[in-house]
Order: C-alpha cells, then sequence, then structure tokens
C-alpha cells in the first residue's frame, strides 16, 4: 500500500464516493491510467471493478488500509471543523461581527442546524448577556446580538420552542418583535400576550383552561400591555371565583396587576411557573414576600407569613429554602422564629444558601444556615472561614492537594460550568480557595495559598469568566480585600467576557460607583509608581 494523495483539510465523503464511482466506470472502458491505479493497489484484482474494490483503491490513494479507516478519518475532520468553525461563530456573535459570521455560515453550512444545546447558534444570538434585558431599549441593544439573530435566521437556522421562550423569559421586546414580523412566534395565548394581540388574545381565550389564562396575564403584565393584562385578569376571576374575592379585599385589581407589572428579574422564571401551577394568589403572595426578604422589610415579611401560613407548611419548603439564600440575618432569624417546617426536615431541599454566604462574605450567617445544611469540610470553605489549620491540613508534605474530589468545585460541575472550567483541576480549587479567602478577608490564608500555586489572575468570579478583583466590585466595602489583590500583582487589565471591561469598567458602568472606579485607577498608578 502506497499513499499517493493527501486528504483536504475539510474532506467529503461525496467527493470521495464520487471518485471511486469514477474510476469503476474509467477501469470498466479500459482507461489505461485507471488500470494503472488499480494494478498499483490492487495487483491480483481484474477489471471490472465493483464499486467495493473501486472504494478500496481510493482508500489505500490516500494512505489507510480500508475504505473504513479513511471514512472514519473523513468524520473525525468534519467534526473537529466543525468544532472550530462553532467557536468561531460564537465569537463572531459575541463580537457582533455580521461579516465574518455571514463567512463562517458560507463555508460551514452545518452551523445553521447544529443544535447540541436545544437551541443551537441561533440561541447564542437571541441569548442575553443580562439577567433581563425588558428595562429599556438601550439595555437589550447592549445585552442581545439582534444583527446576528436576524441573519441566521435569513440564512435557514432552524427556529426551536426553546429559543422563542428564551426570548420570552429575557424580555427581548425587541427581539419578540423581529420574531412575530417573521411569522416565527408560536400560536398560543402566551405569545399573543407577550406581543399584545388583543384580538388573538380574545380569540384564544374560549379554547385557554386558567393555567394557561393565568401563564399569560403575567407575561401581559411583564411586557407592559396594561387591556390584554386586564382582559386577562377579568377571565382570570372569572375561572377562579375565590380568587376575585382576596384581589378585591385586599389590593384591588389595578394594583393586583403593578404587582406583577413590577416583577423583579431575577424571579420572573419562578413568578410565571407558580402562576401557571398554584395560581396568581398564591404567586402574587409569593412575590410580595420574597420582595420584603430582599429588602430586609422584618415586619412586613413576618406580617405577610403570619397572614398566609401555608407558606411554612411542608409543601413549601423550597421556597422557605429560597429565602435562606438572603444575606440579611434578621430575616433568617424571623423565619426560623416562625417555625417552618423546614426545621423539621430531615432531608432538606438542595440550596446554594451556604456557597453563597462564604462566596460574598457573610460567613456570619452559616452558625444559622448550619441549622439546615452542613458546611462542606474542604480547601476552599476552610479558607473562606479562615481556618488556616485546616488549610495547611489539606495539603501534603509534597505541598500537592489532597482528595481532590472531595473539594468544591472539582466536585460540583455545576460551580464550573459558568466558567468553562473542565475538566475539573486541582487548579481550580486553589483559585476559588484564594477567592473565598479574599473575600472574606483571610489574608494570611491567601498568602498560604499564593505560595501552593493559587493564581491571583485566576479568572473566576461567582457566574462567568473575570477576575476576583471584578467580583468584589459588588461587595459593600471591597477596599482592603482589592488593596491585597493589587498588593500582591493581580493583573488589572484583565477583561470579563459580557461587558469585554476590566473591574474600573464594571465600577464605573456596571455599579456606577465612580468613587470605586477612581481608587482602583489611582491604586494602578500607584503601584506602577513603585515598579
Amino acid at each position: 500500500m502506497s499513499a499517493s494523495k493527501s486528504l483536504p483539510a475539510r474532506p467529503s465523503l461525496d467527493s470521495l464516493r464520487k471518485q471511486a464511482k469514477q474510476l469503476a466506470r474509467a477501469s470498466a472502458a479500459g482507461d489505461r491510467d485507471a488500470l494503472s491505479r488499480v494494478r498499483a493497489q490492487l495487483p491480483g484484482v481484474e477489471a471490472p471493478l465493483t464499486q467495493r474494490n473501486a472504494q478500496l483503491v481510493i482508500a489505500r490513494e490516500y494512505g489507510f488500509a480500508g475504505w473504513q479507516e479513511l471514512t472514519a478519518e473523513v468524520r473525525k475532520r468534519l467534526e473537529q471543523g466543525r468544532d472550530w468553525a462553532l467557536g468561531q461563530a460564537e465569537v463572531a456573535i459575541h463580537d457582533r461581527d455580521v461579516e465574518r459570521l455571514k463567512q463562517l455560515l458560507m463555508e460551514h453550512a452545518a452551523l445553521l442546524s447544529w443544535q447540541e444545546d436545544g437551541r443551537g447558534l441561533l440561541g447564542k444570538a437571541t441569548g442575553t448577556y443580562a439577567l433581563d434585558v425588558g428595562q429599556s431599549p438601550e439595555r437589550e441593544r447592549d445585552f442581545t446580538r439582534a444583527e446576528c439573530a436576524e441573519l441566521l435566521i435569513d440564512a435557514g437556522a432552524i427556529v426551536t420552542p426553546s429559543v422563542c421562550e428564551h426570548i420570552l423569559q429575557q424580555r427581548a421586546k425587541g427581539m419578540l418583535a423581529m420574531f412575530q414580523r417573521k411569522g416565527l412566534l408560536p400560536r398560543t395565548l402566551e405569545f399573543f400576550a407577550a406581543v399584545g394581540d388583543l384580538d388573538s388574545v380574545r380569540a384564544a381565550l374560549d379554547v385557554s383552561g386558567p393555567p394557561q389564562v393565568h401563564e399569560a396575564f403575567v407575561r401581559a403584565c411583564l411586557f407592559g400591555h396594561d387591556a390584554v393584562a386586564a382582559l386577562l385578569l377579568e377571565r382570570s376571576l372569572v375561572l377562579d371565583p375565590e380568587l376575585a374575592d382576596q384581589v378585591d379585599a385586599t389590593i384591588g385589581r389595578p394594583a393586583f396587576i403593578g404587582c406583577f407589572v413590577a416583577t423583579r428579574p431575577e424571579h420572573i422564571r419562578e413568578v410565571v411557573g407558580r402562576a401557571k401551577t398554584v395560581g396568581l394568589w398564591k404567586a402574587f403572595v409569593v412575590e410580595e414576600v420574597s420582595r420584603a426578604a430582599e429588602d430586609g422589610e422584618v415586619v412586613a415579611f413576618v406580617d405577610r407569613l403570619r397572614r398566609e401560613p401555608w407558606l411554612l407548611s411542608d409543601e413549601w419548603v423550597n421556597f422557605q429554602a429560597e429565602l435562606l439564600g438572603t444575606p440579611r440575618q434578621e430575616i433568617i432569624v424571623a423565619l426560623f422564629d416562625l417555625d417552618p417546617a423546614i426545621l423539621r426536615r430531615r432531608s432538606p431541599p438542595p440550596s446554594q444558601a451556604i456557597e453563597w454566604a462564604v462566596m460574598h462574605g457573610n460567613t456570619h450567617l452559616l452558625p444559622l444556615l448550619a441549622r439546615i445544611w452542613s458546611v462542606p469540610d474542604d480547601l476552599p470553605y476552610a479558607a473562606g472561614l479562615g481556618n488556616l489549620a485546616r488549610v495547611k491540613q489539606w495539603f501534603d508534605g509534597a505541598g500537592a492537594l489532597r482528595e481532590l474530589d472531595a473539594h468544591y468545585p472539582y466536585n460540583d460541575p455545576r460551580a464550573r460550568g459558568h466558567l468553562g472550567w473542565e475538566p475539573p483541576t486541582a487548579q481550580h480549587v486553589l483559585d476559588v480557595a484564594l477567592a473565598f479567602a479574599v473575600v472574606n478577608r483571610h489574608f494570611d490564608v491567601a498568602d498560604l495559598l499564593l505560595e501552593r500555586g493559587a493564581d491571583v489572575d485566576t479568572k473566576w468570579n461567582s457566574h462567568e469568566p473575570a477576575s476576583i478583583l471584578h467580583f468584589l466590585v459588588f461587595l459593600p466595602n471591597p477596599y482592603e480585600s482589592m488593596q491585597y489583590l493589587i498588593d500582591r500583582g493581580i493583573d488589572m487589565t484583565i477583561k470579563d467576557y459580557r461587558w469585554d471591561s476590566n473591574a474600573v469598567g464594571w465600577a464605573r458602568f456596571g455599579k456606577g460607583d465612580e468613587k470605586l472606579a477612581q481608587w482602583l485607577e489611582e491604586a494602578e498608578r500607584q503601584r506602577e509608581q513603585k515598579r
């Protein structure tokens, strides 16, 4: 077997099959060149050539033992090429590089049908880089990629139901209007309500049950369609007379609508889901309690729970667990004083409350939270608690980390997922431990971790690749921890993926804290002067 050809970078199976057919035809016709090629690869085979033998000749000419080995290599290269093109397309979408995306689609048509994540590239373009973009047209323009989405749609990208659902979830009004203009939205009551199509809403009411009506009502509120919301509320009150009594006896219908209009971005998914599954009244009450908890309004929080004791029952332990994720100690104490069912659960629902408390510098909450969940015994949590002795015990005599799979985030795919930390490594554990130590101002622990190999320039952040300095921007009184990192030489030019901004930009534009932004700039200048 001798190779006389080389596969191109992006080979085609169709082309190779055609080459085999052409060889078989040419050899059958007595073509001298074709017969010479056959004899070179299959000396004992006479014409006419079978398709199988023709494919074998082609495979050997490319240096493969057989057709199966050749096609396996082609598929491997095509998959690698697709993966490369996908990565390039995602970068083009993020950078709003429409011309680059157009070129990639022309060269890799399979990108349009890629659906590994359920939403494909169209999901990358319609997805937002913020929790909620419905607050203003400017926010939607900054955090979506409408021009890339339209290119993908016009090129024939598959539009899955989850793409449309995600647009609703993020309140991307401009994107929703584009999908409506192109006739891509599902013709359901929920979407009619979201776009404010009053006539279609009326037509769909007669064939819609209470869950669909409740869900559509919330969508109409979230998208600011008052007339549609009023119509859907009236229908809900007819379907549920008890709801009518509750609303009319308390805040009244206009204020009830206003409550849903003012749903906080981080609550949208839960409010919509609860409206559909447990009804509008309970969805309303839960939102009121959540707001009181987040705002630290203890009197209102306790008063509402006492008037709605079903929220303290075993059926609502998942919501009780959500409330315990608050950073407000007075709310947690007030909830425990009401004796919620979660206190008696042998197996409490999973929660990130412990993780959030350590991550955000609220370790004073751990004695309370430990009544429900145990604090993990591993390196990052020992670092966050400032337990230097325990931190040292996690390293062996050579300085290597013991029991790697016992540590967060090595053992937590969710925590690594949004950072792109795959596969998990010991470095990830060290870097998170460093972050936890710095956030909680345990600088002796942080110094030890740096000695053990933690990276001060790690791209760790709570929910996306950035830096520890970026994360500190949004914590109260971050100056001491920031100064520690600056003194240890952190790279202050590190930019995040979403905003393409350094920590100064996060402070100035993300948080709107000009004082902090200027402090960071001055701290960097002073450091440079000392070098």
